[in-house]
């Protein structure tokens, strides 16, 4: 039976990094089911978050995450990503990765939501995500096999420990592959919702093959709605990044008026959750929101990807951009600990589809990056130390599961997650879609899946589901979760968490 020493399903930023790490002692295959530049990680505009100016510290850096967190962040792995992010973006500076540089020729430093210092380092003003994963793709050509347009569809089990998983490749055939260790790298989940920020193929896969399998889930509650998506009839056409705002942009409702006078202390560079929110009440009450650009000097040079977008769309004969609320980014995940590794031996979990604890209720800008590289370097440290275990012919996969007749369609999951379990949420909202998705499977039971089509469909419900049933067991808001039954924080709330793995109800703990 052959065997490979690393899978890894995506290829993102953390998968990357974790296979460069691995590929110098371990044989390393990449699953990617598009294509290995279709990653959220490569479309990343805004920068990544490092104390390395000279007014700066890890300490500052960490009181602005946990702050932006609703202090609902695991302190020690903060603390890890804080005190470790500066020394690996130094090595990757080292190693020929090229940020953005004042005229002197120091690093630029960029200001963000909720940061009190400036330490955004960015790389081709707006295109830092694909700098840096070009940078590594580079860096590991000639030592890991990436296979292309391949989908993993659920992890492969025998006896209590994951050996593997099964694929469709491209030509729609049904593969098996085995791995000593396997790595979900998959991203979030934010094309669940109508507007995102996300790759399409971005719908929580890893989650949902996670849940299969018995993996133990925390946190998916918490999802946070970046503010500023360029909005035009009716449709997202790209993210605005929150840099913008960070260089003097401010929100405005269609008379002029700052919408965030009067709302928080940091007005436009409040955390994401409260501009999302302002944003949304404003359009539910029929005010169009734009971001002012004005303030904005080079604005082509500074934000050249974002420029060419407005270009492409009429948009650039006005300081006025027309903005909505977008998904953009799960604080939960598969649960892990400081290594990447699950409640399932052998596997383990990186980047935005894992739960380290960092982001509490809500991530602060800029830092989902830096957890890519300190993550994925410490999971990548973590299976390097391992002992080789036995390989026993004794795989076991699911029975098949009957559906409840047709199965939707994306565009219906999408809007039915975007107007009851999106910015706001309510008991009888959630009620609803709950009733609505369990009508086509059973979020409980065995499920094969021998088409990609299915594949993502069915992973769509399951993470739905998930997702809506852990927003109604949270009875308070916080963060990226906001309940307009339940508008205020609970203390009752502080220290629980809701956990979740199949044919269990969610657990508070």
């Amino acid at each position: 039976m052959p065997c490979t020493d690393v899978i890894i399903i995506g290829g993102g930023l953390s998968a990357l990094v974790a296979a460069k790490k691995l590929s110098k002692h371990k044989n390393v295959i990449i699953f990617t089911k598009s294509t290995k530049t279709s990653s959220n990680s490569y479309m990343a505009q805004g920068g990544v978050a490092a104390a390395i100016g000279k007014d700066d510290d890890w300490s500052s850096h960490f009181k602005d995450t946990m702050a932006a967190g609703c202090h609902y962040n695991l302190s020690d792995q903060v603390r890890t990503l804080v005190q470790q992010g500066p020394a690996q973006i130094k090595q990757l500076m080292k190693e020929g990765l090229e940020f953005d540089q004042e005229t002197g020729g120091s690093i630029a430093l960029g200001k963000e939501g909720a940061h009190s210092r400036r330490r955004i380092l960015h790389a081709g003003g707006d295109a830092t995500g694909k700098a840096m994963t070009t940078f590594l793709l580079h860096q590991i050509s000639d030592n890991v096999t990436i296979i292309e347009q391949e989908m993993a569809v659920d992890l492969i089990t025998e006896r209590g420990r994951c050996r593997g998983i099964k694929s469709i490749d491209k030509n729609g055939s049904v593969r098996h592959h085995f791995a000593e260790h396997t790595v979900i790298a998959t991203g979030g989940v934010g094309s669940l919702y109508k507007f995102t920020s996300n790759h399409s193929s971005v719908i929580g896969d890893g989650i949902a093959m996670a849940y299969r399998a018995g993996v133990e889930l925390v946190d998916l509650e918490f999802i946070q709605f970046h503010p500023t998506m360029l909005y035009q009839h009716g449709e997202v056409l790209g993210l605005v990044s929150e840099a913008v705002r960070g260089e003097g942009a401010f929100l405005v409702d269609e008379h002029g008026r700052k919408i965030m006078d009067n709302v928080h202390p940091l007005g436009d560079l409040a955390p994401r959750d409260v501009v999302a929110r302002e944003i949304y009440n404003q359009i539910q009450q029929g005010i169009d929101v734009f971001l002012d650009i004005s303030p904005v000097s080079n604005f082509s040079k500074r934000f050249p990807t974002i420029h060419r977008l407005c270009q492409e769309h009429d948009l650039n004969g006005s300081p006025l951009l027309p903005v909505i609320p977008g998904s953009h980014f799960l604080m939960g995940g598969i649960k892990t600990g400081k290594g990447g590794e699950t409640s399932l031996p052998g596997l383990y979990a990186v980047g935005e589809a894992a739960w380290t604890g960092v982001h509490g209720a809500n991530r602060i800008a800029s830092n989902s990056l830096l957890e890519g590289i300190v993550f994925g370097d410490l999971t990548a440290e973590n299976i390097l130390s391992k002992a080789p275990s036995l390989l026993v012919n004794h795989p076991v996969f699911s029975n098949a599961q009957t559906f409840k007749g047709t199965l939707p369609e994306k565009d219906a999951i999408r809007w039915m997650m975007a107007e009851y379990a999106g910015v706001v949420r309510n008991q009888q909202g959630l009620t609803k879609l709950k009733k609505w998705l369990e009508e086509f499977f059973d979020p409980h039971g065995p499920i094969t899946i021998d088409n990609r089509e299915t594949a993502e469909k069915v992973n769509m419900l399951t993470v739905a589901w998930l997702i809506t049933t852990s927003a109604l067991a949270r009875r308070e808001s916080r963060g990226g979760h906001y309940r307009t039954d339940f508008p205020v924080s609970s203390t009752e709330w502080k220290n629980k968490r809701i956990t979740r793995q199949l044919q269990k109800q969610a657990a508070v703990i």
